[in-house]
């Protein structure tokens, strides 16, 4: 093993081209040597870094839809469950907003408890992990506002069907409804 310091940083790389040309004239054999450059390691783990970004970004986003439809069936079946109850509060005058607005309230509130319960499970086995596995917990409030934001937006998006479908029930079909 030999070890080279090289005082100029950006010397490194064309130094250990030089190095890696050398070793390769008088070894036949490239699986006799190593040439190890700590910014290419570097540059190697910030490409996994990225990699895997993307791919939690993307079971993150699938996790999101899929939730998402969980509150739009869940906003459905409760449209359906109460549409007796909203013909009659159509029918002694409530507006189609003051409806879309009671289940829009309703997913909101459904995906944000959904998302504060996913928070407490996220930070705990958090805790957990890095006590086990001996690395530091480092706690960011931004994350955490950002993720429980998203919950409820999840809520308004994937709950706005639902809502509309109440507020534009016909009264009197409603309330002929069992």
């Amino acid at each position: 093993q030999i070890t080279l310091r090289i005082s100029d940083k950006d010397q490194v790389v064309p130094t250990a081209a030089v190095i890696r040309e050398s070793l390769a004239k008088n070894h036949k054999d490239p699986n006799q040597y190593s040439v190890v450059v700590p910014q290419e390691l570097l540059k190697q783990a910030e490409q996994i870094k990225v990699i895997f970004n993307v791919v939690l970004g993307s079971i993150a986003a699938i996790s999101l839809i899929v939730g998402g439809i969980g509150i739009m069936n869940i906003m459905l079946a409760t449209v359906t469950e109460r549409t007796r109850e909203i013909g009659i509060r159509l029918a002694i005058g409530a507006l189609e907003r003051e409806v879309l607005l009671q289940f829009l309230v309703e997913a909101v509130v459904l995906s944000s408890l959904g998302g504060l319960i996913g928070i407490v499970l996220a930070l705990t086995t958090s805790v957990i992990l890095s006590g086990v596995l001996q690395v530091p917990f480092v706690f960011q409030g931004g994350i955490v506002i950002i993720a429980f934001l998203f919950s409820a937006t999840v809520g308004v998006v994937f709950g706005y069907f639902p809502a509309q479908k109440a507020a534009r029930l016909d009264p009197i079909e409603a309330l002929r409804h069992e």
